[in-house]
């Protein structure tokens, strides 16, 4: 009968943390678990004496506190969770392989970002407030925080 109460007890709290932690809102999870808690401690009680009750009553709710606690501890997750972090950034130029005033051939359409080849590379590139079509000569005319603006040559 006492593994019948423990067993009960531990898969009652088990419910419990699964409310918590994994299914959200107000479920049969946490209901099923409150249930069987308390089928474990009400048998407690029955099988055995009633300070025997008390003591599990109290154990268990300390054991509930302590595991919701020490789950919700950001340290705790910290140890399940996937540890990538992204080092690469987008649109890193040398500086000195490209300046304002260098032309180029767009590769794409400017609409009004697109890809252009300045100096036999291909950056990404924006116009200054219109449509560019493809193999259009540009010229760089500003270099603004690794944002480089074109305009179309005139001949």
């Amino acid at each position: 009968m006492l593994s019948l109460i423990i067993f009960l007890i531990i898969i009652g709290i088990v419910l419990i943390l699964l409310e918590f932690l994994v299914i959200p809102g107000t479920t049969i999870a946490a209901i099923s678990g409150f249930i069987l808690a308390g089928s474990g401690i009400y048998l407690s009680y029955n099988t055995y004496s009633t300070n025997t009750g008390h003591l599990v009553l109290v154990i268990t709710i300390i054991t509930i506190i302590l595991s919701v606690v020490f789950s919700l501890r950001s340290k705790t997750w910290k140890k399940a969770m996937l540890n990538t972090e992204i080092t690469s950034v987008a649109n890193t130029y040398q500086m000195d392989k490209i300046t304002v005033g260098d032309v180029g051939k767009t590769m794409s359409r400017l609409a009004p970002m697109g890809k252009v080849m300045i100096n036999d590379n291909i950056y990404e590139a924006k116009s200054f407030g219109q449509f560019v079509d493809q193999q259009i000569e540009i010229e760089i005319i500003k270099i603004e925080n690794n944002i480089i603006i074109v305009k179309p040559l005139n001949k």
